[in-house]
């Protein structure tokens, strides 16, 4: 569907990556929109795209836990209840038999089917790859951050958020501050003055891994392993840095306008055991970021066990005040809910065109920055990292191949390309 199609058209969604960031996504999608119904999946695992149906069909335990939240309905703010919400989203998954795909082209499958929309949400080492297929088939996108794990796959992806740019493609990120009202209304204020100049910027993303696998099945090859336990290696995931982190980083980038030019970082893995089932990732990262007018911004990050010190936040000081980025703003819809509906309106025309490719790419290509001068040692710059030729995907797929993990990077011993 084009953009500017009529409003009250049904629009055809179709998911790639099944896991629950993409399962939630599709609720997401749905409750934020009645014209909207999912037809297709795709996923390397079929067990992760029945489990994704059988909650979507069945679990209304799982549709209904947002119960409460306040959604759009003919421009008018609405509460809807548990009762709501799962009358409203099961009959609009669609997904018969022959729209399951399954294995490591099921996205070229995916993007070849009737659908509007393709919502990327696998773990970021295939964004490039799979939002590249989309947008060539010219369909609209939603696409989770990050969106590459390397330069290579950053820089492929800015090609094609151009080309969705001449095509009027709408490309929503999953950077869901950029929907949530109070972040909104805060920048634009920053942006007026409300703290004077901007003098200094600090951001903490301190938390608990996000997943980790218990143990490998001997069954699985090498490949299928690192998929089932993609947080552990850096060419699926991309560190913390890249794959959480990016939010508190992507946030500075959209306060200052602008990306850092130059960055020197450290970290290491402290609690994480070197074992094979921790892979090779970092689980702590200092950056001290520099932007082009001098503004310095220290970034740490780390993900120790889950009961330890944890703090989600950002700091920007101002020479007439501070603010912590949320608190000059007024409360709206949930940001995962209205960052579907804003794409909605994009794609119909009801909003204002939405492409948030090249930003999103570039707080990405920040975040790998950042991580490539920790691994190396190096202070790096942003025309280094913009011309690096680093490429850490595989050349080939497949559930039984052979793969020997990079080492856990080593100062001095790891090399920069």
């Amino acid at each position: 569907m084009a953009r500017g199609a009529s409003s009250t058209d049904r629009l055809k969604a179709g998911l790639v990556g099944c896991g629950g960031r993409g399962t939630q996504a599709v609720v997401n999608l749905l409750t934020g929109n009645e014209n909207v119904e999912l037809v297709a999946v795709a996923d390397v695992f079929e067990d992760h795209l029945e489990t994704s149906l059988d909650r979507l069909r069945n679990n209304t335990k799982y549709l209904s836990r947002d119960a409460g939240i306040t959604v759009e309905r003919n421009g008018k703010p609405v509460e809807m209840s548990a009762e709501d919400l799962v009358r409203s989203l099961q009959p609009r998954i669609k997904v018969d038999p022959e729209h399951h795909f399954v294995g490591f082209d099921a996205f070229k499958k995916l993007v070849k089917s009737d659908v509007d929309i393709v919502m990327l949400a696998t773990p970021p080492g295939y964004r490039p790859q799979h939002f590249e297929a989309a947008i060539n088939a010219g369909k609209h996108v939603f696409t989770e951050k990050p969106i590459a794990t390397d330069p290579v796959g950053v820089r492929r992806f800015m090609a094609a958020a151009k080309k969705a740019e001449e095509k009027k493609l709408t490309v929503m990120s999953g950077a869901q501050r950029h929907a949530e009202r109070d972040y909104i209304e805060t920048v634009d204020k920053i942006h007026n003055g409300a703290i004077g100049d901007i003098v200094a910027l600090n951001s903490y993303y301190l938390s608990g891994p996000v997943f980790h696998a218990d143990a490998r099945d001997p069954k699985w090859g090498d490949m299928e392993w690192e998929h089932r336990n993609w947080y552990s290696f850096i060419w699926i995931c991309g560190d913390q840095i890249v794959e959480q982190h990016f939010h508190n980083i992507d946030f500075m980038n959209w306060v200052m306008d602008s990306h850092p030019l130059e960055v020197v970082a450290s970290g290491g893995a402290a609690w994480r055991p070197r074992e094979p089932l921790y892979g090779n990732i970092y689980d702590h990262m200092s950056s001290d970021f520099g932007y082009a007018n001098g503004v310095r911004l220290s970034s740490h990050c780390r993900q120790y066990p889950k009961g330890l010190y944890s703090n989600v936040s950002d700091v920007i000081v101002g020479s007439k005040g501070r603010s912590n980025g949320m608190d000059m703003g007024g409360k709206g819809i949930n940001p995962y809910v209205q960052e579907h509906i804003d794409m909605i309106k994009s794609i119909t025309g009801a909003g204002p065109y939405i492409n948030q490719g090249m930003r999103v790419a570039e707080s990405t290509m920040t975040a790998i920055m950042g991580r490539e001068s920790a691994y190396s040692g190096m202070k790096i710059t942003w025309d280094m990292i913009m011309n690096s030729q680093q490429d850490l995907q595989p050349k080939e797929f497949d559930y039984k191949k052979q793969m020997e993990p990079m080492p856990l990077p080593v100062p001095g011993v790891y090399k920069f390309v």
